[in-house]
């Protein structure tokens, strides 16, 4: 299932860093950036969770909740929170069911070997829970001016 702006978001429920159940329907009434990444601590999901950390405020007076996922474990992402003092939720989708809903999940290709891995994916969705932008070629520096813009 290939998603679009308009759209109902997929509902989902997953455990975050400290394993405490995060449910979309949670947020209902409020906007929600929830952006897909590779892996915890690698340069380029650094310089984005960063970024986002570094405008955190902004994003939050412009009404937005901002989640991050990835198929890493929740203690992988309690280290990386730790570690670069995020102020958001990561989502542990070990079992890759949120990566699926969202068609996150894909082959992808390196040096000519083909693998599974996340393409690095941000969904913007609005208080009634309708994806309002879908961003696929994520600026890990800029990402905060991709959602505002």
């Amino acid at each position: 299932m290939s998603l679009a702006v308009g759209n109902p978001a997929p509902s989902f429920e997953a455990k975050d860093q400290n394993g405490n159940i995060i449910k979309l329907s949670d947020f209902k009434g409020r906007k929600v950036v929830l952006y897909f990444y590779p892996k915890d601590a690698t340069p380029g999901c650094t310089a984005q969770a960063c970024n986002l950390r570094d405008n955190y405020d902004t994003l939050q007076k412009a009404g937005f909740i901002v989640l991050g996922v990835s198929s890493d474990s929740e203690k992988s992402h309690l280290k990386f929170i730790e570690k670069q003092n995020l102020p958001f939720p990561l989502i542990a989708d070990e079992d890759l069911k949120v990566h699926e809903a969202y068609g996150t999940w894909v082959e992808k290709s390196m040096y000519g070997r083909k693998y599974m891995g996340t393409a690095r994916t941000t969904f913007v969705i609005d208080e009634e829970g309708v994806l309002t932008e879908i961003i696929e070629k994520v600026d890990t520096k800029n990402h905060t001016n991709q959602i505002l813009k």
